[in-house]
Parts: C-alpha cells; structure tokens; sequence
C-alpha cells in the first residue's frame, strides 16, 4: 500500500493597507478591482496620517462588507503611529467593533486589545519582533497571525519557525512594495514644501507612490510618504514557494503601487501556484511601470536597497 505524502499548503496572497493617500473615488475603485482579484486576504484601514480624513471607520467597514462577501477575509489595521488622544480613540473603535478582525500596528493597540478581552488578533509588521522569545511573549496574548518586520531575513523567520513559538500562528512576509523603514509625528512631506504638519495643505495627494528622494549622486535613494521614510526600490520577494513554505511562510504581503497593481497580483498568483518560475516572475514584474527598481536585500540579510535590480556600489 503506497503511503500518500502531504503537500504543504499553498501560500495566501494578502494586500496590506493602502499607503498612500489617492483621492475618494481611486480608492474605491483600488478594492472593486481587489474583489476580483486572486488574493486571500485584505488588511483595510488608514495607517499613516489621521488627517487623511477621506475615510471614517464607516466607510472602511462598508468596504470591509463588500470584500467579505466577494469572498475575501478582512482585516481593520489601527494607525501605525499613535500619536495623541485622538489616535488612542481610534484605535479604541476598531477595537471594539466585532464584525472584523484586527490587526495591531504597535504597543497601543495591544493595550487596548488586552484591556477589551479581544482574541485572535493579527501582529502588524511594525511590532519589534526579531526572535522567538518576543513572538512568544506577543502570541500568548491572543494573537493568530504574525507578519514579521520587512527587515528580518528569511533565515531567522526560519529560525523562529524550527523554534516551535505558537504554531498556531500564521507567518507573513512582506513581499512586494516600496518598504516603510522610518515613522515621525513629523510630516516629512509637508517639511519638504516649507509647511508644518497641522497645515500641510494635504501636500502627499499630489505623490500616488510617495516622493522620491535622490542622492547628491543622483541616484534613487528614499521615499516620502507624509509622516513615513519608504524605500525608493520595491521590494520584491519572488523565492521558489517550496522555500517559502519550509521557512513556515503561510502568507505573502503586497503593498499597493500607482500602476499596474492588478498585474502585479496576477504575477504573483502565477508564481505561486507554480505556473512561472522565479527569473519568470522578475521578468515579468521588470516589464511593469513600477515606481523603483526591484530590491530584496533584507530578505537575504544584506542592504534593503540591493537586490536583482540594483548593488551597492563600493
């Protein structure tokens, strides 16, 4: 009697919440497309700047509704900077509905989440944790999903995996889209054009993918994006999936560009069924009007900006 082998499950596609700040209408149509799309998972909510107003938590749970029933699940993330009084209440609301998952994006959210009883949460990329003893300690605490910071390396998320912390956990990676690497209650953008952050002019709707930052050599270096520092290359994580999957990676995280976003989705959905092979795959997202050049260096521990696209020049 043959013995059937067990396949490794195939790895989840999500989209991470919308970084920046395209008008009303843009990004209703963003997540109608998203309904058709060949993704698991969408992470909703506003996570940069509170005075980006154009949705309310409303409007967020309306969209939240209608990706549900297309078959998505929805998770409401809370602001990655909290900042004041204001912040800490919204991050309460999204705590206390009970329609949606949540997903924490730093320490105020898991107070608020511990004092409200909540469960099976999810751990936004933004927390600190880089080893099994802290993913120990925040998966006690009720947590069923884990993305792990974009910096860690594939190798210590396979670390922490052979560790045996909270099998239960289902390990996320971000895996395509200009990085965020620093946070300020400061506006960089608004710094750029001479204003303060309480009156930016809402400067960051005039940048679809962030403003792009150059060296003194001319050479593509950062990225603004209101109260965030993101990468000027997109990161672009495109393994044989039989890795992914024996590092413990259940999920993929894709953060939204201006352009050619649905085929980038597609690319993705390719690969990871098997049906493009990785240099296949890279080809194919290089043929895109992506913002920046393809980098990958934190997943292999080296420089964030290099990558098959682009080296450190020494």
């Amino acid at each position: 009697m043959k013995t059937q082998t067990m396949q490794p499950p195939s790895l989840r596609l999500s989209v991470g919440p919308l970084q920046y700040w395209w008008p009303r209408e843009r990004v209703l149509d963003f997540y109608a497309e998203l309904a058709d799309a060949p993704i698991d998972t969408v992470v909703l909510g506003e996570v940069v700047c509170s005075r980006r107003r154009d949705f309310r938590l409303a409007d967020w749970m309306a969209l939240g509704r209608q990706l549900r029933a297309a078959g998505k699940q929805v998770l409401l993330a809370t602001p990655t900077l909290v900042a004041g009084e204001a912040e800490l209440r919204s991050v309460r609301d999204i705590v206390q509905q009970r329609e949606f998952g949540v997903e924490a994006a730093d320490a105020s959210a898991l107070g608020v989440l511990l004092q409200s009883g909540a469960t099976g949460f999810a751990l936004g990329p933004h927390l600190n944790i880089y080893n099994p003893q802290a993913l120990r300690e925040h998966a006690s605490l009720g947590a069923t999903r884990w993305c792990a910071p974009a910096e860690l390396p594939l190798a210590s998320v396979a670390d922490i995996h052979a560790a045996g912390v909270a099998p239960q956990l289902l390990t996320e990676v971000w895996a395509f889209g200009r990085l965020p690497l620093a946070f300020s209650a400061r506006c960089f953008t608004a710094r750029h054009h001479g204003l303060n952050k309480d009156h930016c002019d809402f400067r960051c709707r005039d940048d679809a993918d962030g403003m792009l930052v150059r060296s003194g050599e001319g050479r593509d270096f950062l990225s603004l994006n209101g109260t965030q520092v993101h990468s000027a290359g997109v990161h672009a994580l495109l393994e044989a999936p039989a890795r992914l999957r024996e590092a413990g990676i259940g999920s993929l995280r894709l953060s939204a560009c201006a352009e050619a976003f649905p085929q980038v989705l597609r690319v993705f959905d390719a690969w990871r069924r098997g049906d493009m092979p990785p240099p296949q795959a890279r080809d194919a997202l290089r043929e895109l009007p992506l913002p920046g050049a393809l980098i990958d260096g934190f997943a292999h521990a080296r420089a964030g900006m290099q990558g098959s696209d682009v080296e450190l020049r020494t």
